[in-house]
């Protein structure tokens, strides 16, 4: 077969992601945090819109929904969103948002215009640095403080240079993860000055700081509480056989008695093994809810939006009809239109997502009935396809909805995907898919560990012949598996743990 260009024509179809669907999208999978900044910008780029508490009456403008609605529900009506409203419905079709934003085509334009998601909270930066008493406040990162101390406590401009460098390459637990050779080598000076200035990072507060290892931390910090003797030298040079529980093998080589090493345990465990986590960002704090939830003494749940982290948009009627009665070109007239037409869109568009929320969590409270009321233990096993089809939408329009979205109880505040998790079978079940989930397990095996005999652990086998009293059914490699994902040792490693807290 020959092999030659050739031209061909050929007919096809496919969805374009306008800008105005690209935009949907986006704020279906966007936070409430992440919503309101991006509000703050169409503030600012959009002078037909404001934040307004009522809506707008003005007849002379078109008659639209201008803020974002904020519906309750009740058990009784967990699946009768959306009715009695008057409101146009939003010009976006259910389907193209279920389309997967990274393929087809806009999708290069889409993620080049995402920015505005990882965006901040538009928090200013402060004018002054606070004192140096001030410096444990989490404001303050790890890397100013130890800035701030580096010049009384450096010898030299160029040891300080040499320090402040250290200092910005350590991690958030404060260790230094960097060989120092290759840092001297880059700096171009030598190792030892290199490991004078380390020293110098080292002194400063906290204690531990510039550390490169978890004995090196122990060590400074026992430096500093005058407490680094022969005996605790050995202890912290042999960590490896503290954590294998080897006592009686630590108390020959540290030389001490029962009551010495208890002494030196306590001391150890005062430490701080990873001092620079206390100047951590407040990025991994609170987090501020997306969706309350409450009971409302009648057998049912009040779902309302968070309308803490949500301004009503408005559309400035008087401006427009005051800006449009006045003679402007055919260019300004045009801007104008468009201008409304963008706020009227966004209004809908927010209006849409607010409701899709609304309903994909109303569902999500009705299938997990049981955890809201009895806690984790009645955990069911539910996957994104059984919300879907419970209220008729795609399973990716879920994944978007729940993505980012954090709702508040009772039992404390989880994110949406906390609720769906796989299951396991119980004994005798009617393979109707109803089963434990895999968060009930979890929970159940740490109530199970946190309650054993340090005297008599139970082994993975013997949880399993637990858990099969219990009705449930499972294999010793998947209670293993589960244990593990629980962040709980072996039976093993919990004996020396208890062993080691005994003392």
């Amino acid at each position: 077969m020959a092999l030659g260009p050739r031209l061909d024509l050929r007919q096809s179809q496919s969805l374009v992601m306008t800008p105005q669907l690209q935009q949907a999208i986006k704020l279906l999978a966007a936070s409430n945090l992440e919503i309101e900044t991006f509000i703050g910008e169409a503030l600012e780029t959009n002078p037909l819109l404001e934040v307004g508490e009522t809506r707008s009456e003005n007849a002379d403008a078109p008659s639209e929904p201008d803020d974002i609605p904020r519906e309750e529900f009740t058990s009784d009506q967990l699946m009768a969103q959306g009715q009695g409203e008057t409101e146009a419905p939003l010009d976006i079709d259910n389907g193209a948002l279920d389309r997967d934003v990274d393929t087809g085509d806009g999708a290069q334009s889409l993620r080049a215009n995402a920015d505005w998601s990882a965006a901040g909270t538009g928090m200013g930066a402060a004018s002054e640095l606070p004192d140096f008493e001030a410096t444990q406040s989490a404001e303050l990162s790890l890397g100013d403080h130890l800035r701030m101390q580096v010049g009384a406590a450096a010898s030299s401009e160029r040891e300080a240079f040499i320090a402040t460098h250290l200092i910005g390459m350590l991690d958030d637990a404060g260790w230094l993860p960097f060989d120092l050779r290759d840092i001297a080598y880059d700096l171009g000076v030598d190792l030892a000055s290199a490991e004078r200035a380390l020293k110098v990072v080292q002194s400063l507060d906290p204690s531990g700081v510039g550390a490169r290892d978890l004995a090196e931390c122990l060590t400074i910090q026992a430096r500093e509480a005058d407490r680094y003797d022969p005996c605790m030298e050995r202890l912290i040079d042999n960590l490896d056989l503290l954590a294998r529980g080897e006592v009686e093998r630590l108390k020959r080589m540290c030389r001490v008695d029962d009551e010495d090493f208890a002494d030196m345990l306590r001391e150890l465990r005062s430490y701080d093994p990873k001092p620079g986590l206390a100047f951590a960002s407040e990025g991994g704090g609170a987090v501020v809810p997306d969706i309350l939830l409450s009971d409302n003494g009648k057998g049912g749940w009040d779902i309302a939006l968070n309308e803490d982290t949500l301004p009503r948009l408005v559309v400035n009627r008087d401006y427009y009809v005051e800006v449009g009665s006045t003679g402007q070109s055919d260019e300004a007239k045009a801007w104008l239109k468009e201008k409304l037409a963008d706020a009227h869109w966004l209004i809908r568009a927010l209006d849409q997502r607010q409701k899709t929320i609304l309903k994909t969590a109303a569902e999500i409270v009705k299938q997990q009935d049981g955890f809201f009321r009895r806690g984790v233990s009645e955990l069911r096993p539910l996957t994104l396809r059984e919300v879907a089809e419970q209220i008729e939408m795609h399973e990716s329009t879920v994944s978007r909805v729940t993505s980012n979205k954090y709702l508040h109880c009772e039992r404390g505040c989880f994110e949406l995907k906390y609720f769906f998790s796989s299951g396991v079978g119980k004994i005798g079940g009617s393979g109707d898919g109803e089963g434990a989930s895999s968060q009930a397990i979890k929970a159940r095996i740490k109530a199970l560990t946190d309650a054993e005999d340090p005297k008599k652990v139970l082994s993975d086998q013997k949880l399993v012949d637990i858990l099969n009293e219990e009705g449930f059914d499972l294999a010793r490699r998947t209670v293993a598996k589960y244990r593990e994902a629980a962040g709980i040792g072996s039976s093993a490693q919990r004996r020396r743990q208890k062993k080691l807290e005994s003392l």
